[in-house]
Parts: C-alpha cells; sequence; structure tokens
C-alpha cells in the first residue's frame, strides 16, 4: 500500500475534518492543552526506556514511537485549528528566526564539538 505524504496544510484539514464529523466538536482548548501534556508525557515514557535507562513495564508491551509522535502532533493539530494558526507559515517564520539568530552559535559552541 503506498503512502500519500501529507503537507501541515493538509494535515490541519484533515484533522478539522475528523474532528468536526467523527469526533463531534473540538474540546476547549483548556482541555486539549492538557491533553497534549499527557501526549507528551506518554512519548517521554517511551524515549526513557528505548534509548534512557529505565525498563520496560507490562503496560508499556506494544507501544509504538511512531505512533506516540502522531498523538503529539495530533493534538498540537487541534490548538492550532483552534487557535487560527497556520502551521505551515508558523514553521516558515520559525526558520527564519533561526536561521537569523542561530546562524553561527552552534557551530562556535565548544559543547557541540
Amino acid at each position: 500500500m503506498e503512502t500519500k505524504e501529507i503537507t501541515l496544510s493538509e494535515a490541519q484539514k484533515l484533522v478539522d475534518q475528523w474532528i468536526n464529523t467523527v469526533g463531534v466538536r473540538y474540546f476547549n482548548e483548556l482541555t486539549n492543552m492538557t491533553i497534549l501534556m499527557e501526549e507528551v508525557g506518554e512519548l517521554a515514557r517511551i524515549m526513557a526506556r528505548t534509548y534512557g535507562e529505565q525498563s520496560f513495564k507490562e503496560s508499556d508491551q506494544g507501544k509504538d514511537l511512531g505512533d506516540e509522535m502522531a498523538d503529539v502532533l495530533w493534538v498540537l493539530i487541534c490548538l492550532a485549528n483552534q487557535t487560527g494558526v497556520d502551521l505551515t507559515q508558523a514553521l516558515q517564520k520559525n526558520f527564519e528566526k533561526k536561521n537569523i539568530r542561530d546562524a553561527s552559535r552552534h557551530r562556535n559552541n565548544e559543547k557541540l564539538r
């Protein structure tokens, strides 16, 4: 099965479409912010066990790192949709900011050598 790439703009539209049909409506912004933190925690748990020093528990079995990342992205997209943020534009502006602010910062960081 071939996987179609999804742009950020398409992802925002697809999530909105799903929320307004299957999901009925968006949770309010504060609820979604809390859900985002919960999802980040679940991602952190898998990262700590996969790449850190913690051991897996029975309840961790079958957890998929990519799925946990997608859960974080999903809720972040919900928040962007609810607050009127165009993630494509926001990411482009963020790259511009980083390219100006960090043009030589990391190259000059002794800790990164």
